[in-house]
């Protein structure tokens, strides 16, 4: 008899970015969170009824209009709580509603019922989820880890094929090149990582082809 995986996920592009928010939830228990609800709110309640899944909490990476946007009407539509990012991103998530104008995405400022720091955990359903603050991209980006599962969601860290844009306000390229070194490839290179955007990918493959940080990169050869 073939055991069911403890955790399933799906991802929903949203806004005119694509953003990937990602539902995911405990199959045990069927209860879920999404994470990065950027948007689209129609579309992600749709997906989680179809999937018999009850939200329970929303959770943040970063604090930029495409991944947060939406995140505060949701919660109230839901009565959930929201956790993430690191509250060193509340510059950005009190800017939602300027960004949301600028970019045509509705943006509504929120407050985060919880700020993650690096080294916390954060629960859905049975499930329990490591937090990695990984700021480069923003101050305050945090990614989430279930390693039963082996899987990760690294927000705008990093993609396939590439990582996260450093040239926004308070962006750091060594710092973000330090986060993917120190706190993403000791998670083993058969992590498979939901990105903000684009295609999944495993940490072994851009450690092997990642233009910007694939091991021979940053040695300099």
């Amino acid at each position: 008899m073939t055991q069911t995986a403890p955790l399933k996920a799906m991802i929903i592009p949203v806004t005119p970015l694509q953003q990937n928010c990602t539902l995911f939830w405990c199959t045990k228990t069927m209860r879920g969170t999404f994470v990065d609800a950027g948007g689209d709110l129609g579309k992600l309640k749709a997906a989680a009824a179809q999937q018999g899944v009850t939200i329970e909490k929303l959770l943040v990476t970063h604090g930029h209009i495409d991944h947060c946007g939406s995140a505060g009407v949701l919660a109230k539509e839901l009565g959930v709580p929201i956790e993430g990012p690191h509250e060193a991103d509340r510059f950005w998530i009190d800017r939602l509603a300027e960004d949301g104008a600028k970019y045509g995405i509705r943006g509504e400022v929120f407050e985060p019922d919880r700020w993650l720091v690096d080294g916390d955990t954060v629960t859905v359903g049975d499930l329990t989820l490591d937090v990695y603050h990984c700021p480069g991209h923003t101050p305050g980006h945090v990614i989430f880890h279930h390693a039963p599962s082996g899987v990760a969601m690294v927000g705008d860290v990093l993609f396939q094929g590439s990582i996260g844009r450093t040239d926004f306000p308070r962006g750091n390229h060594a710092d973000l090149i330090a986060a993917i070194t120190t706190k993403l490839w000791p998670l083993g290179g058969q992590t498979a990582f939901v990105p903000g955007h684009g295609p999944m990918s495993t940490f072994a493959h851009e450690r092997q082809t990642n233009p910007f940080v694939a091991d021979r990169v940053l040695a300099g050869g």
